[in-house]
């Protein structure tokens, strides 16, 4: 008996179904793909339950007659090709023939269609890849095609969808980047009964980004024009100024020959331009058309068509790099004045010799104040002592001679090594995070490498810390052992904040977790919300980026709970509000840092799994400088 046999063809079409269909933004996807391929005005996504139970796309283009309806769930039958040769030059986004089948045999499906010659239209009911029921049926000019119970009959693959409201955020991504695709096509997107995106179809790019991501951002953006005639490349569309920029590329659309796609070198030209203007990392919000002879791509290189293959890609990446530079050039004294805000001010202060008074206050001095008073007074005070990290970060005081520090330390040094000759025992191996080990006690810090990492020691270890990782811990720590809630602060100003559809239903969605992690929130429009209150140790100026980062999170958890989602917000707030690599940090703020990381439980890592101290102990110095012979 042979062991080889052929696939029946709904066990073929269910394999088909995981690489076409891989979650309810697939579906949208390949259907909305097809409405416009029909040459239609209008598509109306209507989806429940996340578009696992109940998904809608209603188009009014051509439709189908009768034996196109039935032809249409056939695998592999599509109108758009007739010939390896056609994929040269194909314009239409489908062309394989493969979603209405595949859809159907995971779903209980539904198709309404009628062309505009035909009296009557055409129903096609399949259930789960059964064979279908094909009958006339009464309907409007065009096609709708309903999709209900998705994944019903494949339960393993429906089991790793992620959360509902992860899910209609895929499809929000999916809808709005193909109506920024096609401006001259109006858009409905209903969402559990509420009407969440809609764009007027009037072929204007600029009001379509407005109607989708508000007035605020649309002012910011600055129009491209770019034409390589050599190349045969032009280059139109929108990009936002240095000004505005978010903290991921979900903002970013990039659109071939009216197609959008992914692609790794698109991305890095628009990081380059900005990377090298604004001394801060972030992504902007960019809509760029890009038109380019057919011949030169294929599309014909991804199951779900989100990829293309370029003929030549750094010639692409040229065109876009320049095209977004000469964007943005007009812009210059805009990015200056950017530029200077978060470049980091330089601190200076002088030695003056102190006589200190019986009684006097403790008050932080200025370089400058403290050579006044030295002047018209016998005495100068000393500055405050910083308690806390954050404190200690904010504090703009006096700095400590370095070579002050130094004698401090050697000092200490000394009599730790004393104490531990003392000890009449060999030196224990060094600990590891993975042993559980605990941090030494009154490590001496040294200095900075690159304003990013703080160089301690001990009797017997050098230390390389993280700053920022470690700060970053330590909040962390902090933030999730207050259950009750995150104590906030009073803004004096409110802040309005806009956000687009899928944001606003995360936040009301999760009006609950923001008011525990200590954002407050108050609705003050379709989606807008007033920012009155924010997290104490966030900085005001970062209260913003940390609640889009928060969303952004909410929106990549699978099944979260609402412990796990408290957990990811906490881990934002303590990334956004912990010390930044770039920092400069006096030896009072080390000294802090390094003991509240020591108490902290887990002083090893970040939140996110990062190494915060790299420990090297003396046997391991001796080895990297090959003194093991010289018996240490």
């Amino acid at each position: 008996m042979t062991q080889i046999h052929v696939l029946d063809d709904a066990t073929i079409n269910k394999i088909a179904a995981g690489e076409v269909v891989e979650r309810p933004a697939s579906v949208v996807k390949e259907l909305v793909e097809n409405a416009m391929d029909a040459g239609a005005t209008a598509i109306e996504i209507e989806i429940m339950g996340g578009g696992v139970s109940f998904i809608r796309v209603t188009d009014n283009g051509r439709g189908m007659t009768r034996a196109d309806a039935g032809a249409a769930i056939l695998r592999h039958a599509t109108s758009k090709i007739t010939s390896v040769s056609d994929l040269q030059t194909v314009a239409t986004l489908g062309f394989r023939g493969e979603a209405l089948p595949t859809i159907a045999s995971v779903s209980r499906f539904s198709l309404l269609t009628r062309k505009a010659t035909d009296d009557l239209g055409t129903r096609v009911d399949i259930l789960g890849g059964k064979p279908p029921a094909v009958e006339e049926a009464g309907c409007e000019i065009g096609t709708t095609v309903r999709v209900e119970d998705l994944f019903f009959n494949t339960p393993a693959r429906k089991k790793f969808l992620k959360t509902n409201t992860t899910e209609v955020g895929r499809i929000s991504d999916y809808v709005i980047r193909l109506a920024l695709s096609r401006p001259d096509i109006a858009f409905r997107f209903i969402n559990n009964n509420r009407l969440t995106i809609m764009t007027a179809g009037d072929d204007s790019l600029r009001r379509t980004i407005e109607s989708i991501y508000g007035g605020d951002t649309a002012g910011a953006l600055i129009p491209l024009d770019f034409h390589d005639e050599e190349a045969e490349i032009r280059i139109t569309g929108y990009i936002s100024k240095p000004s505005m920029i978010r903290s991921s590329r979900a903002w970013q659309t990039y659109i071939v020959n009216g197609r959008t796609i992914q692609n790794r070198a698109i991305a890095k030209a628009i990081d380059n331009v900005y990377r090298a203007l604004v001394p801060k990392m972030g992504f902007p919000l960019a809509v760029l058309c890009i038109e380019v002879p057919q011949r030169t791509i294929d599309v014909n290189v991804h199951p779900q068509k989100t990829e293309m293959k370029f003929e030549d890609e750094g010639r692409i990446f040229k065109a876009v790099y320049k095209a977004v530079l000469d964007a943005i050039r007009g812009a210059a004294g805009e990015t200056a004045a950017i530029a200077a805000s978060v470049e980091k001010p330089k601190f200076h202060c002088e030695a003056v010799p102190l006589s200190v008074g019986a009684g006097a206050p403790y008050a932080p001095q200025s370089a400058g104040a403290s050579a006044a008073n030295a002047r018209t007074n016998n005495y100068a005070m000393p500055p405050v002592r910083p308690q806390t990290v954050h404190e200690a970060v904010q504090w703009r005081g006096q700095r400590v001679d370095l070579r002050v520090a130094q004698d401090r330390i050697a000092a200490a040094r000394d009599e730790e090594r004393a104490a531990f000759a003392a000890q009449n025992a060999p030196a224990a191996a060094p600990p590891s995070a993975e042993q559980g080990a605990e941090m030494e006690e009154n490590l001496l810090p040294i200095g900075q490498v690159d304003l990013t990492y703080i160089i301690a020691q001990s009797a017997q270890s050098l230390y390389i810390v993280d700053q920022h990782a470690a700060h970053e811990r330590i909040l962390f720590d902090r933030f999730s052992a207050q259950a009750d809630g995150i104590p906030s602060q009073q803004m004096l100003v409110h802040a309005i904040l806009s956000f687009d559809a899928r944001e606003a239903q995360y936040i009301e969605e999760n009006a609950a977790l923001f008011d525990r992690l200590g954002f407050h929130l108050e609705p003050a429009g379709a989606r807008e919300y007033r920012l009155t209150e924010a997290p104490a140790d966030v900085p005001l100026d970062e209260a913003e980026a940390t609640i889009r980062e928060i969303l952004v999170s909410l929106g990549d958890l699978h099944a979260a709970t609402p412990a796990n989602l408290r957990q990811a917000g906490i881990a934002t707030m303590a990334c956004r509000a912990a010390i930044k690599a770039g920092e400069e940090l006096n030896t009072r703020q080390m000294e802090i840092l390094l003991e509240e990381l020591r108490r902290t439980p887990f002083p090893f890592t970040c939140p996110h799994g990062r190494p915060t101290i790299l420990r090297f102990g003396t046997h391991d110095l001796a080895k990297m400088f090959k003194r093991t012979g010289f018996g240490l």
